[in-house]
């Protein structure tokens, strides 16, 4: 389908690995998004070591009109800082949208994760596998997270960071979490990855002595619906920012 003039490109900027896996899943789910909405044109751009850098990308779209969506679960220092900055600086016209979660679709595509690494059973426990971050918000919003999956599967779901460190918004090691809850006496601790690809994050994920892994979120329909959403909310933003005559 041809893309109409005037449609402004959802330009999908991802954290950046250097998994060939990761970037094939970047990929797959924007294809999934240009699938479930053929009019929108869609880019590809990495905050960092992936290619392409956002700064490239936002060059090789010339003059047209852009909404930069960041392809980050949670808010911290790339999603609230670092690409809006520098989409600023570049392309002070563009629209900035939100990260994507936390978010009830990204609760329904871990959910069908679980269900894809073999479900749950009695006893069994479910630890939600974030990225951790110092920034407040990024260790609220995962909790925000935890809760949302905790309803779709209606039992408790705690947060475990897979990168841990120091600050308010870090949280509990994803190791330390998992022994926590097998001595609380869950027969199994299933992760659940709060992870959008494959790569550095998720092999620490597998590693952490959970009985399960989940496989990250993906191309899932509902993690593309919701880019797409996070593109429609920028732009009627822009709208209602828009002064009466």
């Amino acid at each position: 389908m041809r893309e109409p003039e005037g449609v402004p490109v959802l330009l999908a900027v991802a954290h950046g690995t250097r998994s060939a896996a990761g970037v094939a899943a970047v990929r797959a789910l924007l294809a999934r998004a240009r699938a479930l909405r053929p009019w929108v044109p869609v880019a590809e751009a990495y905050a960092e070591i992936a290619a392409p850098r956002l700064e490239d990308a936002l060059g090789a779209l010339g003059g047209r009109p852009v909404v930069a969506v960041p392809l980050l679960l949670a808010r911290g220092y790339h999603a609230l800082v670092d690409i809006p900055g520098r989409v600023e600086r570049l392309r002070p016209d563009a629209l900035r949208g939100r990260p994507l979660g936390p978010h009830p679709l990204l609760a329904d595509a871990l959910a069908a994760r679980v269900r894809a690494a073999g479900g749950l059973g009695p006893g069994d426990a479910v630890v939600l596998a974030a990225a951790g971050s110092a920034d407040p918000a990024g260790g609220a919003d995962a909790r925000t997270a935890a809760r949302l999956l905790g309803r779709r599967l209606r039992r408790p779901v705690v947060c475990g960071s897979v990168v841990g460190g120091s600050g308010a918004g870090a949280g509990t090691p994803l190791p330390a979490a998992v022994a926590a809850l097998r001595a609380g006496g869950a027969r199994r601790v299933v992760a659940a990855s709060y992870l959008l690809a494959p790569g550095f994050f998720q092999d620490r994920v597998a590693a952490s002595g959970a009985d399960a892994v989940t496989a990250p979120l993906g191309a899932h329909d509902a993690v593309a619906r919701l880019l797409l959403r996070r593109y429609d909310e920028a732009r009627l933003g822009a709208c209602a920012a828009l002064p009466v005559p």
